[in-house]
Formats: structure tokens, sequence, C-alpha cells
């Protein structure tokens, strides 16, 4: 820990009271590193942290110290392309056999996810609303009163009740994910600590599986909090373990601390608690039983989605079978970014929905991925409540044969406007293009309010198209 009181031993003859007393420190001399800074906490080493405050998406390399978000937004530019390493992933598979590099199993698994490829239009609807509804986790009557409540509402305890629930239905919502990171977690920490310590956490972790297993969630958490983590507790005390079984163990605190958050009990508290401090929301929901809402709150959208997303499943069951059992340096690599890239997509700084797009039309293997903002234009807000909100699209799409486009679709109500970049071979037929475009949004019923199909001069940016994530309001922002 650093010394930040400047408390220390003195040494025996030696006075260093007067040592630089009298020399000036200025924040802003170049010769000097890591200057105190009123404004700001530093650190108490020879590292100079503050780097310059511009465009995190700007791809520079150095690592963000200043603010947790701009070093997620600098991340988020570092990040491989999804769709790239997708792209380059099929390749690898697409009508091969067991070669060199490619284990059966993991071919089999590369197998499967191919043939979920292959969609006709109605199947791509489908597959485009399982997207939708698995991306959005707030959806539905419910939580569109909580949204209108919340932006509506002048008083923060309201807000603050409103969040405090969606906290705990985030966790609810997330159990079954939750109950498997605390088993793989602790299997982990059987072989991250010695033999005979091991041996005694074994039969816990068992007992704590067959708890989960039968539902009993008080008998899991008692298990957890009186005995599991007294027992890694006592290891700590004893044998100052400063390895990755110290990393694991903090791990499974937060996944503990998640797991008694989202009981049922605490989740209805936090329900009554808002419709007691809301006369608002208690006049739309009050009538609405304990059970009842339970029973909502299991047949969401989001939670039929996830139960049935096929894809998302068979993806994860590749990615696990190449990066376990040993698959070439190629694969394991392109496995990595797709999930890292994943991770970084839905992290919860940001105020946007991602959807993956891959599949196979007509012979031809398209990769694209649409980044949407809801609420790209937040008209309650701005005192424009009566206009609809404007919702923005961004399709980043590969076509196997033709090139990589860019496509912006900026949608209030039925009025549309579409922005397209193309590759240079496809640029010859813009207008052609365009026309088409047009014919395909009146035949909707929608709107054409401007239509443009151009050449690409370099990929747009997420953070160009929007650029509501640097506001304070939709991101957090924290200096440390």
């Amino acid at each position: 820990m650093p010394d930040l009181l400047g408390v220390t031993n003195p040494v025996p003859g030696h006075d260093n009271s007067n040592i630089n007393r009298n020399l000036p420190v200025s924040p802003g001399d170049p010769r000097i590193q890591n200057a105190p800074d009123l404004n700001r906490v530093v650190r108490s080493d020879n590292r100079t942290e503050q780097q310059n405050a511009g465009d995190a998406a700007s791809g520079g390399q150095a690592l963000r110290y200043d603010s947790n978000f701009a070093a997620f937004l600098q991340r988020l530019a570092n990040t491989p392309e999804l769709r790239d390493s997708l792209a380059t992933l099929f390749a690898m598979f697409e009508g091969t056999v067991v070669s060199s590099g490619i284990e059966e199993g993991l071919a089999a698994e590369m197998g499967a996810l191919l043939n979920m490829l292959k969609m006709d239009e109605g199947e791509l609807g489908k597959f485009l609303n399982a997207q939708l509804a698995n991306g959005t986790r707030f959806g539905g009557a419910l939580f569109n009163i909580l949204r209108e409540a919340y932006a509506s509402g002048n008083s923060e305890s309201v807000r603050s009740n409103i969040l405090q629930f969606l906290k705990k239905y985030t966790d609810y919502s997330s159990s079954p994910h939750i109950q498997g990171n605390l088993l793989r977690t602790l299997t982990r920490l059987t072989r991250a600590i010695p033999a005979s310590y091991g041996s005694q956490l074994l039969p816990m972790v068992s007992e704590l599986e067959e708890k989960m297993n039968a539902g009993d969630r008080q008998g899991a958490l008692k298990l957890l909090q009186s005995k599991i983590l007294t027992f890694l507790s006592g290891y700590t005390s004893k044998t100052n373990d400063m390895g990755l079984s110290r990393t694991l163990i903090s791990m499974l605190a937060l996944d503990v601390s998640r797991y008694e958050n989202g009981g049922e009990d605490g989740l209805l508290q936090a329900f009554h608690q808002l419709l007691a401090g809301s006369p608002v929301l208690r006049e739309k929901l009050g009538s609405l039983p304990d059970e009842a809402l339970l029973r909502l709150l299991d047949n969401t959208s989001f939670a039929k989605a996830e139960e049935g997303d096929r894809f998302a499943g068979q993806l994860t069951k590749a990615a696990h079978s190449a990066l376990q059992s040993g698959a070439g340096k190629e694969v394991q690599e392109a496995f990595r970014n797709i999930v890292s890239a994943f991770l970084v997509n839905e992290s919860v700084h940001m105020p946007l929905n991602h959807i993956l797009l891959p599949l196979q039309w007509e012979d031809r293997m398209v990769f694209s991925e649409m980044w949407v903002d809801p609420d790209a234009e937040e008209n309650l807000k701005r005192g424009r409540g009566d206009q609809e909100n404007t919702l923005r699209f961004l399709f980043k799409i590969d076509i196997q044969g033709l090139g990589f486009f860019d496509m912006v679709l900026t949608a209030r109500g039925e009025q549309v406007s579409v922005q397209v970049f193309c590759p240079e071979r496809v640029a010859p037929f813009s207008r052609l293009m365009q026309g088409e475009l047009s014919r395909i949004l009146t035949e909707n019923g929608l709107t054409d309010s401007g239509v443009q199909v151009r050449q690409m001069d370099r990929p747009l940016t997420i953070s160009g198209v929007f650029p509501r994530i640097f506001e304070g309001e939709n991101s957090i922002n924290v200096k440390i």
C-alpha cells in the first residue's frame, strides 16, 4: 500500500525534514513526473498517469489511467472486429474435413454452427427478432412503465428505487449464470490451492451443487457464506497465499454477493419499496400481486429468447471446445478475439444494443453486426415530448465476394434516411442501389427522407455514429 501519510521509521543519524523544503513543486513542470495535483488523486510512485483526454476511441496504445470509461472506449477501439474474426473462423471450416490443428470434435461443433447460418427470408426474420429480444433485458410493458417514470420523475428517491429494483432484477434473472460461475470458480479453487486444502473444499462444492440443483437457494447461500467463505478465509490467513487463489476468492465473493442480491424476497421487497415511494407507479402497478410479478419477470421476451438462442449456445460450445482441447493456434486466436469482442461489446458501459447477424444468403456468406440506439434523441428530456424518438442503426456488413459495407439508418416514426458506404468495386452501381433502397422503403409504408450511396473512404467508428456514448449521463466516467 502506498505511504499516503508519509509515516515511516526514522533513519538514525539522518534528518530529512529539511531536504527539498524550499524547492517549489509545480504540476506543470515537464521535468517532474507525477507532481502533486490537488484536483486529482495521483500515484505514489514515479509514474505519470494523466494523458491527453482526446478521443478515447482513436486507438492509442497507451493505457488510460485517468478515466475508467475512457479506458473502456480505448479497449473498444482496439478490440479486433467481431465480424472479421467470424469471417476468418468460418472460412477455415467451410467445407473442411478434419485437418491439422482442427480436432474431430471441434469440426463437428463448427459444422453444426455452419448449418444454422443457412437461412431464407423467413428464418432470417426469426433470427433477427430472437437476437433483438435476447439483447434487451428490460423489455415489455412493466419496464416501459418504469422507463417512463424514470424519465419524467423529478424525485431522486423514486429514481433510486427504480434503479435498485432493476439491479435486483438483473441479478435475479442472471441466477443460473451466477450459479454456474460459483461452481466453476470453486472447482478451479480446488486445483489452485494445495491438495490438503483442496480435498477439504471439494465435498463442500459437491454439496453446493446438490442444493442448487434442488432449487434450495437459501441453503446454498447459507453454505457459501457460513462454511465455504469461512474456510477460504481461514486458508488465506494461514498461508498468506497471494497467487491465483486470491483472485479466485475475490471473484467468488462478488458472485456470492450477486447471488444473495438476486433472491426472490429481496426482489419483491424492492418492488414494494418502489410502489410505496411513487404514487404514479402505485396507481399503475399497485394491483399486481407478488406471484403475478414473478410470473411476468420469468416470462419476459428476454428470458424466452435466452433459453431458445441456439446459435449463441452452439457458438459457446465451439469456443469452449477450441480453447480447452488444444486446437490450432490460428483457430484459438480467432475464438479468443470473438470472446473478447463479445465481452467488450456487451459491456454495461454501452447505451447501445448490439446484434450479430452471420448468415449464408444465396450461397454467399454474410457477416453483419448491427448497433442500435433506441433513444438517439431523447425528446422527453429535451422538452419535445410530442415528437417521436429518433432511432439510429449502424450496420457493418461483410459480403463474401463483394467486400465490406457500412450503413447508417436513422428513423423517426415513418421517416427514414439511409447512408450506405460501399467498397470500390460496388461504387459504379451507387445510383441503382439508391433507387432500390428508396423503392424498398416506399413499398413498406415508410417515407424516404434521404438515401445516399457512396464509396467508403474509411470504416465508420461506433463513437462517430453514436456520439451520445461520450455524454456523462449515458456512461460511467470515474476518475481514479
